[in-house]
């Protein structure tokens, strides 16, 4: 069920609408192959729109409310490479080299989030989607490994957020794959710091992050009173 209305998006090239059933249909669906395979980004991403479209409706609220979200909803930038490949080019010191050194270390591209498939408005996907593309801002800002303890963790500070169901299942989900030692350090270390962590710092998806790669990484943190996450 969930294959073929996915099918038909990829079919049609862009978004498309389901009914509540059809909905539920691939959110479990989504589940269900993103637990058997935690690396299929497109299935995350299915789950998370299928089931976080209140969650959206009520961060668009708090970005129209916010100056800085306004402007980004107002000129919807993009994190592609067209778009923050200067990154590469700023001093060392600045918040975007840090986010340039962070994709470059691990070969990441940020051309390689999957697109929006089942919002209903233009508005939601493109909230959507700031979201997922903001996520690596969110690791160098954090200072998060992308390992499982890593992502686990980012995703308690998304949930506190952002509230998205997605974001408890995957934080379920990765826990559930810990060693016993990966889980007696994560919840030791890890969760208490990311739940303050999540809890104290500004509104997150009201930063428009592309203004600032020029600033400095430790004054943009304290900016957005963001507390990196302490070495173990």
């Amino acid at each position: 069920m969930y294959s073929q209305y996915y099918l038909v998006a990829m079919i049609e090239g862009g978004r498309i609408q389901l009914k509540t059933w059809q909905q539920a249909a691939v959110a479990l669906g989504s589940a269900v192959g993103a637990l058997l395979d935690p690396r299929r980004a497109d299935l995350i991403a299915a789950l998370g729109e299928t089931t976080g479209k209140p969650a959206f409706e009520r961060v668009l609220q708090r970005m129209k409310s916010s100056p800085e979200g306004r402007a980004v909803l107002l000129e919807r930038p993009r994190v592609v490479s067209a778009q923050v490949g200067h990154a590469w080019d700023l001093p060392e010191n600045t918040f975007g080299a840090a986010y340039a050194r962070f994709m470059g270390s691990r070969n990441f591209s940020p051309d390689d989030r999957p697109p929006v498939r089942f919002m209903d408005t233009d508005e939601l996907a493109y909230v959507a989607m700031r979201a997922r593309e903001v996520h690596d801002f969110w690791h160098t800002l954090f200072d998060l490994p992308t390992n499982l303890i890593g992502e686990t963790a980012l995703k308690v500070i998304e949930l506190e957020q952002m509230h998205l169901p997605m974001c408890l299942l995957s934080v379920i989900g990765g826990t559930a794959r810990f060693s016993e030692k990966q889980r007696k350090l994560f919840y030791q270390h890890y969760f208490p710091w990311a739940i303050r962590a999540g809890m104290q710092c500004t509104d997150l998806m009201c930063v428009y992050y592309e203004q600032h790669f020029n600033e400095d990484l430790d004054d943009f943190r304290r900016k957005l009173q963001i507390v990196p996450v302490p070495v173990p």
